[in-house]
C-alpha cells in the first residue's frame, strides 16, 4: 500500500511539473515607441522569463544612450503599443545602473495580461518624464 501511494505521488508530481514552461519574451526599447514618439538617442532591450507554473517574472533591461538621468522604469499594462497604460511593476528607480535586473511574482490577471502582449516597458528620465524608450514585451 505504502509503495503503491508513493507510486501514484511521483506521477502526480511529475504530471504537475510537465505543465510547467518557463517562456522567453522580449522588448526592443526606443523613443519611436513612446506615445507619442519623441526624438532621442536611447536605446535598450528588455531579456524577459516568465515561469507559468510560479508565475515568476525575470527580467534583465539593458539601456543606453539616454539624454539624461534616468528617474525610474517600468513594466506598464495592460496597453497596446499605441495605448499608455498604468505602472504594473517597477523595474528600477533613480541612481541605478544598467543593467536593471529583478524579479516579481505575477497575479494570473497581470500573467494573463503579460502573455497576450499587453504589457510594455518603459525608461522614464529626467529629460522626458513621460517616458524617453519603450519597448512593447513579446514571446520571443
Amino acid at each position: 500500500m505504502l509503495l503503491r501511494s508513493l507510486a501514484l505521488s511521483a506521477v502526480l508530481v511529475a504530471s504537475g511539473t510537465a505543465s510547467a514552461e518557463v517562456l522567453n519574451l522580449s522588448a526592443a526599447l526606443s523613443s519611436a515607441n513612446e506615445v507619442p514618439p519623441i526624438q532621442s538617442p536611447g536605446t535598450g532591450t528588455a531579456t524577459v522569463t516568465f515561469d507559468t507554473q510560479s508565475r515568476e517574472l525575470r527580467w534583465e533591461v539593458m539601456v543606453q544612450g539616454l539624454s539624461a538621468p534616468l528617474t525610474a522604469a517600468h513594466f506598464h499594462g495592460p496597453g497596446s503599443s499605441a495605448q499608455n497604460s498604468p505602472v504594473v511593476v517597477p523595474i528600477a528607480k533613480a541612481g541605478d545602473q544598467s543593467p536593471f535586473k529583478g524579479n516579481a511574482t505575477l497575479t494570473p490577471e497581470q500573467a494573463a495580461d503579460l502573455l497576450a502582449g499587453r504589457w510594455y516597458v518603459n525608461i522614464h528620465t529626467q529629460a522626458h518624464p513621460p517616458g524617453e524608450i519603450r519597448g512593447q514585451v513579446t514571446k520571443r
